[in-house]
């Protein structure tokens, strides 16, 4: 094994939210699902986490089921519960009701051991504005990077 292998990754996350905080969590999961994963078959696009009786939830992780599972496949996009530390969760709490703040998945891996691990993200919303600023900074380094390619060929 040796290093993590990271098996999706959300990038429209960044795209549409501000990244406060991340954290590191684990996720109750079927055989045919880890099996799937490891395969890479899963999407995060449009999921998102709730804490929900102190257990905290993620929504809408499309896992495609196993080809070879048959009767033990589970619905692609159930809800699937994440395990954290008793602090952490009252943490998050915290942040979603009185901040205001949204639980997003960042990023699906298979660490060092084998286990399926999910990045967390406190997360605050974009605006229209924020995003077009993002987009424009993005454009001018690669403005500025392509300058300085172009000057170091002429050398």
């Amino acid at each position: 094994m040796g290093q993590i292998k990271v098996v999706a990754n959300n990038k429209k996350a960044r795209h549409d939210y501000f990244i406060e905080e991340t954290y590191e969590a684990g996720i109750v999961l079927t055989g045919t699902e880890v099996k799937s994963i490891r395969m890479g078959r899963i999407n995060l696009k449009d999921s998102y986490a709730e804490v929900d009786n102190g257990e905290v939830f993620v929504h809408n992780m499309h896992i495609s089921p196993y080809e070879k599972g048959n009767i033990f496949n589970v619905d692609p996009v159930r809800k699937r519960k994440l395990l954290l530390h008793k602090r952490e969760i009252n943490k998050l709490i915290g942040y979603t009701t009185q901040k205001g703040l949204t639980l997003v998945p960042l990023k699906v891996y298979i660490n060092e051991k084998g286990l399926v691990k999910v990045d967390l993200a406190v997360a605050k919303g974009k605006k229209l504005y924020d995003k077009r600023a993002d987009i424009a900074k993005k454009e001018a380094n690669r403005r500025i990077q392509k300058e300085i390619r172009q000057r170091q060929k002429s050398y």
